[in-house]
């Protein structure tokens, strides 16, 4: 599955020959600095500068400068996973893999926002964080110009355009383009009612519903009539009212 430059091998097989004149040492990079204690770390690091890349997957053409680096590559084709987690029995393909999925048992996040002190178990959700406060919209959709700070919040925009439902409910077989709407849905079925006024303790199936019953005891009324200036605290009343020709206004003038 893997293939390799037939110099580099001829190097390699050089230096395993000497083998004892590859003795810890200093050996300093002369492009950055770097310094390693081995030739053969030397001559792997250059690579990085030099951009050759002597390990070539079979698979798919991916080439690799290092040969490590490849062999991880090559689980991907295989499916081996040699990485077990002892708590949970969840396999995968790398070690760095299995230490970050270790920190969603241990909750420890070692990422901190200098901003605003939040914490991220992985780099990644922290750098992703971070355009909150930089604005960064890196992901843009090429059907209608949005951008989006997650590329994740793109694919699931995309849907929109798509019509691509990938989400069913298993009780009916309706089906949604977002996961977070088949949550919603499956409460239908439940009965399951999570968000609970803490006014006079009815409970609702939606967030939203919630917050639009809660302008019943804050008496805001955020939807206004263009027509006749009255107010009120729900779309669905405001478009009774327009509908059922109660404005004034429309009973005046039409």
């Amino acid at each position: 599955m893997a293939t390799r430059d037939d110099s580099d091998l001829r190097q390699d097989e050089g230096e395993k020959g000497r083998g004892h004149q590859d003795s810890p040492r200093t050996y300093t990079c002369r492009e950055c600095g770097k310094e390693v204690s081995y030739l053969s770390s030397l001559k792997r690091h250059m690579r990085t500068h030099t951009g050759k890349k002597p390990y070539r997957c079979d698979e798919c053409g991916r080439q690799f400068c290092e040969l490590d680096s490849l062999k991880r590559h090559i689980r991907a084709h295989t499916g081996e996973k040699p990485y077990k987690c002892e708590e949970c029995g969840r396999q995968f393909s790398m070690l760095s893999s299995l230490n970050d999925h270790m920190r969603t048992h241990t909750g420890e996040k070692p990422y901190r926002c200098e901003e605003c002190s939040k914490h991220f178990r992985h780099l990644h959700g922290l750098k992703t964080h971070m355009r909150i406060h930089t604005g960064e919209k890196p992901y843009k959709c090429e059907e209608c110009g949005k951008q989006f700070s997650d590329l994740r919040n793109l694919k699931r925009h995309m849907r929109t355009h798509t019509g691509e439902k990938l989400y069913r409910c298993e009780e009916c077989s309706k089906q949604f383009s977002h996961l977070g709407h088949l949550k919603t849905h499956i409460r239908t079925h439940t009965g399951e009612k999570p968000y609970k006024c803490e006014e006079c303790s009815k409970q609702f199936s939606h967030l939203g519903n919630l917050k639009t019953h809660m302008r019943t005891h804050t008496g805001e009324k955020l939807y206004r009539c263009e027509e006749c200036s009255k107010q009120f605290s729900q779309l669905s009343t405001l478009k009774r009212h327009m509908r059922n020709r109660t404005c004034v206004k429309n009973v005046l003038f039409k």
